[in-house]
């Protein structure tokens, strides 16, 4: 991923009021290592349901606020985050809803998925499984995972950007 400014971020957001891009807090973004995500993304420590998701797409920064499920999985049951596809413990993976952009959101329209609560998936996907001679190279792994996440993110947001029907 390439860097983006506190600027970039701020007005890359297509689904949010200018009240909540005002107060929304950033993360460190000078501790960053941007060669190893997919996305910028992170909780609202004043919010506890909010988080952020920030990205490129098309050449251009794009953002979305998402709000997590109240309730979560339980710890006994298997899920899956639709972003990164890594099967995790329930209470790992939430149900996000995210506000659609323009008239439709305004109108209370959403879409939802789930995904890995700590908005972590770029973390995830570098976790490689142990060396095997069936497996193919780990840089290969993290290439194929890449831009698997890179592609069910942009189906995601083009979601997020059709008018309601």
């Amino acid at each position: 991923m390439r860097p983006l400014t506190e600027d970039e971020i701020r007005a890359s957001f297509v689904n949010a009021p200018h009240d909540v891009l005002a107060r929304m807090p950033l993360p460190g973004l000078h501790e960053t290592v941007w060669d190893e995500r997919e996305y910028l993304g992170w909780l609202d420590p004043t919010f506890a349901q909010r988080g952020y998701i920030v990205y490129w797409r098309d050449g251009k920064p794009f953002g979305i606020v998402l709000r997590s499920a109240s309730s979560s999985m339980s710890r006994g049951i298997s899920a899956m985050c639709s972003l990164c596809r890594t099967h995790q413990p329930g209470n790992q993976v939430s149900l996000f809803t995210v506000p659609k952009a323009g008239k439709a959101g305004r109108d209370g329209n959403t879409i939802g998925t789930y995904i890995c609560s700590d908005l972590a998936c770029s973390t995830i996907i570098r976790i490689l499984p142990p060396p095997s001679s069936f497996l193919p190279h780990p840089a290969d792994v993290v290439d194929s995972r890449s831009s698997g996440l890179l592609t069910r993110l942009d189906n995601f947001t083009g979601e997020l950007l059709k008018p309601a029907a």
